[in-house]
Order: C-alpha cells, then structure tokens, then sequence
C-alpha cells in the first residue's frame, strides 16, 4: 500500500471515530432528558394512584425512590396539601408553577432547577385528577444517575480526542523522523554512489590509457617510419589494442544495459557444447584438458545470447587461472534449486580476502583485466532469476556454480 493510501486511510478511519463519538454525545442529552421524562411519568403515576387510594395523602410519606429529591400536592388556592417536608404543609408553593385554574392549561411542565443546596435537578408538574378535587404534583428528581449518560460521552469524547491527538502527533514525528532518515540514506547512497562513480572512473581510466598509450606509440613510430619493415608487426599491435578497447566497451554496454530480454526455453547441454567449441583450440594451445558432463533432457528457460555470453567468460577466466595446463571441468545437473552448472579450473585458486569481492564490477587480479566479466556474468544470472557462487581455495582451483530455473 502507497503513503497516499495509508494517509488517506488513517484520515478517513480518524473523520468515522471523530464523527462516531460526536453524535453519541450530541444524543447524550436528549436520552438524559428522556430518561429523566420516562422516570417522572412512572412517578406520577404511582403517585396518583396512591392518592387515589387514600384522600387523606397520609401514605404518601412512605413513598421515597431513590431518585426523588422531593415530590408536593399543590391545591387549587397554591397551597401544598401535600410535601415532603412535613412542615411545609399547609404553606404556599414557592417557585414559578401554574397558578390555580390553569391546570387543564398546562398538561405538564418540566425543566432544570437549581435547589437551595446548590445541586442542579429536574423538575416535572403534572396536574392529577382525582375524584374529590384536581391537584398539581410538583416532582423534583436527582439527575445524577441520568446524566451519567452525559458523563459518560463526554468522558469518551474527551478520551478520544487526546488519543487522536495523540496519535496524530506521534504520527507526525514517526514521518518526520522517517523523512530523516530516508533523506540521510539517500544521501548516503549517493555518497556511496560517488564514491563508486570515482572508483569506476579511475579504473576505466587505467583500463583506457594503457591501450591509447600503445596504440599512440606504434602509430608514431609508423608516422617517423613509414618505410619500415617492422610496420606490419606495430599495425597489428594496434589493432590488437584497439579490439581490446573495443571489448571493454562492450562489456561496459553489456552491464550497462537494462532492456527486457526476450526468453525462450533452451537446451543446456546443447548450449554447454556451443561455448566450448569455442575455446578448445584455446584450451588445446594452454595444454588444459576440458572434461565435460552434460547430461541430455535439461531444458532452461533463457536469452541465448547472453547465457552464451555469461558461459563464454567463466570458461575463458577457468583458462586464464591456468596458464601452465590443467583441466576444465564442466558439468551439468539438475538440482533442488533448478539446473545448476559448474566451471572449474585446477588453477591455483583463490585466496579467500578476494573471494568476496569477485564480483564487483572493475575489482579484478589480472593485469589486463577490466574487472567486468564476473560482475557481468552476475548480472546475467540475476536477470534470468538465477544466482552464480563460487568455491576456492588455495591450490585447489575454483568452482563456479551457476543455477538457473528449470523450464
């Protein structure tokens, strides 16, 4: 998933939360208010049915819920014929109510008040009907219990704001301190790749100058010359030097190059065979044996051109590591991995400081080396979703071991 997409994401899924607990504690008060509505209504009602039973209101004092703060029975004259506080009996109705008369008027009245405690409560009137007269009941409820709903969405309200805060916060800095550092490892890529850049250049440099020094030389000596005998002999060296200059180049092309190859399945033996033919006359001049073992039926999946090219250059540095004659040992098998290949030399190996960085490209032992055909032949493998190892060791030779998938 892109940065876009996770941002976009975090910010819809934070837009859902926010707007999630919003409504919920915007309908935290209307549900306290109903609650608190609901109560008052099954109150009244117990009240009235109570004060149907006894005229005289006497058993009302036994009637105490919990949430009641106090409840009063207000006659017609604004009087309490009934209160809570049995000394305001008899006494007239303090407060804002319905004045006498207009209780059909007024069906019910509720609001918040605030009591002479100090505590914020609900106050429901409601006229009652009784058989010998008409009432109003003036109920009076603790809200504590039903603004826990408030409390409650508010507190959740609160929680989630400081958590996205919160988190968007320590999101801002992980960015931040990722920007960092992804902008410290760019910049040390690219010191890195200067540095390469530096390397590469000094090597071709060499690799370039020793040819050009030649072929300037022989082509001055021809120039002051130009009758002597030995100009054929100073031609060929030049042209020598100029085809070295020319493989250079086309192995430098070869790495450089990052164009989709065209794949198609490909005997391996047949292929071994084709790159051998080559060097045998090569191998013949150096006295090395060439021993090969490429069983029939194992089919790759490949660029001809560039397998060629990659079983052309181990063969060629397994001649190379003999000067004095071995044997060239090539083999083909069909392994856990796919079908493996492998070159090798009874040279005289390779000390194991070196083994690592024998293919990095322009890193090479020879003295007419460029430094590119290992790392080219790496290069290769990789491309068509193999791998090439090696194993040395000091008068022992070397093994390259090329395995590629199997078609």
């Amino acid at each position: 998933m892109t940065k876009p997409l996770l941002y976009s994401a975090a910010i819809i899924l934070s837009a859902i939360l926010l707007w999630f607990v919003l409504a919920n504690y915007r309908a935290a008060a209307p549900l306290a208010e109903e609650n608190l509505r609901g109560s008052a209504l099954s109150l009244a009602a117990a009240v009235e049915s109570m004060a149907r039973r006894d005229p005289t209101l006497d058993s009302l004092s036994t009637f105490q819920p919990p949430d009641v703060a106090f409840f009063a029975l207000i006659d017609r004259q604004g009087r309490y014929r009934f209160h809570t506080n049995p000394d305001l009996i008899g006494s007239a109705a303090q407060g804002e109510i319905p004045r006498p008369g207009a209780h059909e008027a007024a069906m019910h009245l509720e609001r918040r008040v605030v009591l002479g405690t100090g505590e914020k409560a609900y106050e429901f009137i409601l006229p009652l009907h009784l058989p010998d007269e008409d009432l109003l009941l003036r109920l009076t409820l603790h809200t504590y219990r039903a603004d826990a709903v408030v409390r409650r969405a508010r507190f959740t309200l609160t929680l989630l704001l400081s958590l996205l805060a919160t988190s968007w916060g320590l999101a801002v800095i992980i960015l931040r301190l990722a920007a960092r550092e992804e902008r410290n490892r760019r910049e040390l890529a690219q010191r890195e790749g200067l540095a390469r850049l530096g390397e590469m250049g000094a090597a071709l440099a060499h690799e370039i100058r020793n040819p050009l020094a030649g072929i300037k030389g022989f082509a001055q000596w021809i120039e002051k010359r130009p009758a002597d005998e030995r100009n054929a002999m100073h031609a060929g060296r030049i042209v020598a030097e100029a085809r070295r200059l020319e493989g250079l180049v086309n192995d430098l092309l070869s790495y450089a190059r990052n164009d989709e190859l065209r794949q198609t399945p490909i005997a391996a033996g047949e292929l071994v065979s084709q790159a051998l033919d080559l060097i045998r006359d090569e191998a013949k001049g150096l006295g090395v044996a060439i021993r090969e073992v490429c069983p029939d039926g194992l089919v790759i999946n490949g660029n001809r051109d560039r397998l060629h090219q990659l079983l052309l250059n181990l063969s060629r540095n397994a001649l190379q590591a003999m000067p004095e004659g071995g044997e060239l040992r090539v083999a083909l098998r069909k392994g856990a991995g796919g079908i493996e290949l492998s070159v090798g030399d009874s040279g005289e190996g390779i000390p194991a400081e070196l083994v690592a960085r024998l293919f990095e490209p322009f890193y090479t032992t020879k003295p007419r080396g460029t430094g590119l055909g290992l790392a080219l032949c790496r290069k290769i493998a990789e491309e068509h979703g193999g791998m090439i190892s090696v194993e040395s060791a000091p008068g022992k030779g070397s093994v390259f071991t090329l395995t590629l998938p199997e078609a």
